[in-house]
């Protein structure tokens, strides 16, 4: 949708405007709390499945002997940004060069490409997304299948006005306390790849 595009670009640049003092003050904190680096950067499939650099401050210490799994490795600054979401902040600038759109399917790793179904794959018909669908209806890590699903949905009708729903329910899990409790550790969830290695579906690629 060329609309979508334009405003992605918009509001991005206004938000990166607008937040700036955030994009001085979070990295100062992590800094002194953590050293370098700032940012953590991941490879992930966008639209298409064309690979890209996700960016992402930085919230965990690097692991070592003491620090080994990421309940471990957070620090309570790190759970702060998670649960505000300002940890995800610098993704306005995967928005504004177009490897991501504000609303879409999240992106996942490109390890998890050959395992996908034919189905499935058709989340990468869109660009990824800063919130989504699954989001907004699965807060905490859901099943790979209800994911997919929640994605498939949004490929399948999306809309200006299903993405203004979708925006308006994510503001409210944000200002919301009780909605905001999932702080990005998984809880032990599986991998995909090794998830779909356990239990590989008859039509998968």
């Amino acid at each position: 949708m060329y609309m979508k595009r334009i405003m992605d670009i918009i509001f991005s640049v206004l938000l990166i405007i607008l937040l700036t003092p955030i994009f001085l003050i979070v990295p100062l904190i992590i800094f002194i709390s953590m050293g370098l680096p700032l940012i953590f950067s991941q490879n992930r499939t966008g639209k298409n499945n064309r690979p890209f650099k996700i960016y992402k401050f930085r919230t965990m210490r690097e692991k070592d002997d003491k620090y080994v799994t990421d309940e471990q490795r957070i620090t309570w600054i790190g759970r702060l940004l998670r649960l505000f979401r300002l940890d995800e902040l610098p993704q306005l600038f995967n928005i504004l060069r177009g490897d991501m759109s504000f609303i879409g399917p999240r992106p996942l790793l490109p390890d998890y490409l050959p395992y996908y179904t034919e189905e499935e794959i058709r989340r990468h018909k869109v660009r990824p997304g800063l919130t989504g669908y699954s989001q907004i209806n699965n807060l905490n890590y859901p099943k790979w299948e209800e994911q997919f699903k929640s994605d498939l949905f949004y490929v399948n009708n999306i809309s200006f006005k299903l993405d203004h729903y979708i925006f308006k329910k994510t503001l409210l899990k944000i200002i919301k306390p009780s909605e905001m409790m999932d702080t990005g550790i998984s809880g032990g969830r599986q991998n995909f790849d090794d998830y779909r290695r356990e239990n590989s579906p008859k039509d998968g690629i």
